[in-house]
């Protein structure tokens, strides 16, 4: 008679929607804390002035309209880690997917540098094996020599590292290229803590997914695959219509401001 009562209470327990720690799972409220799992964010300062300065600034750059003498050029910076296969993979064939050993050789670390010009639609995108005020400024000049040999300023949008400034120039160069350089540059700074502001940040991140979604264990190499990545974009004009406005943070990012 218990075994029975026991069989029937088991029995019942399985058949029953609401039993088990499954279905306590999928029935937590979004407003449960969750403990075991967290999310890195960029969180930017409440009411903070310099914060808010910057990021109406950003926005209202971006909103100038098209001119070949004045463009609008982002610039952003990643790390990237170099690795090479252990053993080789094995191909795809008919009925199985590719593999790739878990184990893989470290071949050092290196920095990939993007410049955009959004209204244009062009790309240019490099892996140096450091990032020194030495290297940015020499792409700075890269950039004004070859780039835009033309341009009267180009408008330089990009984050707060400590290589991106006017000083990195002063010493790569001497005091008279260096001033040069400095004159046809009108820099503007994305707020610390709202590196989302960068568009050349956006374009690493397709960038991130498009061509980086496998190891690569070589400068070399990645240059080479960087390289077709840029000319592809390029080719297609791949323009950026940036949406987020001056009035639009006003009104949705109002908590960021100081209160008057």
């Amino acid at each position: 008679m218990v075994a029975a009562a026991a069989g029937e209470a088991r029995r019942a327990g399985r058949g029953h929607p609401r039993s088990g720690p499954l279905h306590h799972r999928a029935h937590l409220k979004k407003t449960e804390l969750r403990p075991h799992l967290k999310k890195c964010w960029t969180i930017p300062p409440r009411a903070n002035a310099e914060f808010a300065a910057r990021m109406e600034d950003v926005p209202a750059v971006y909103a100038r309209p098209y001119d070949p003498a004045r463009p609008v050029v982002c610039m952003d910076e990643k790390p990237y880690q170099l690795l090479a296969d252990a053993r080789g993979p094995l191909p795809a064939r008919p009925g199985h997917d590719a593999c790739q050993d878990s184990e893989y050789i470290r071949r050092g670390t290196c920095s990939i540098l993007m410049w955009a010009e959004p209204l244009r639609g062009w790309r240019r995108v490099l892996a140096l094996s450091q990032r020194t005020r030495i290297d940015w400024a020499g792409q700075v000049r890269l950039l004004l020599s070859v780039n835009y040999p033309d341009a009267e300023t180009v408008v330089l949008v990009m984050d707060n590292l400590n290589t991106h400034g006017i000083a990195s120039l002063y010493e790569a160069f001497e005091p008279q290229e260096a001033f040069a350089l400095a004159q046809r540059l009108e820099i503007h700074h994305t707020p610390r803590h709202g590196s989302w502001l960068n568009i050349a940040e956006i374009e690493l991140s397709a960038l991130t997914r498009q061509c980086l979604d496998r190891r690569i264990g070589d400068l070399d190499l990645l240059n080479t695959e960087l390289s077709a990545w840029q000319n592809a974009t390029n080719t297609d004009q791949c323009q950026v219509d940036w949406q987020f406005t001056t009035h639009d943070a006003r009104i949705k990012l109002r908590h960021l401001y100081p209160r008057i």
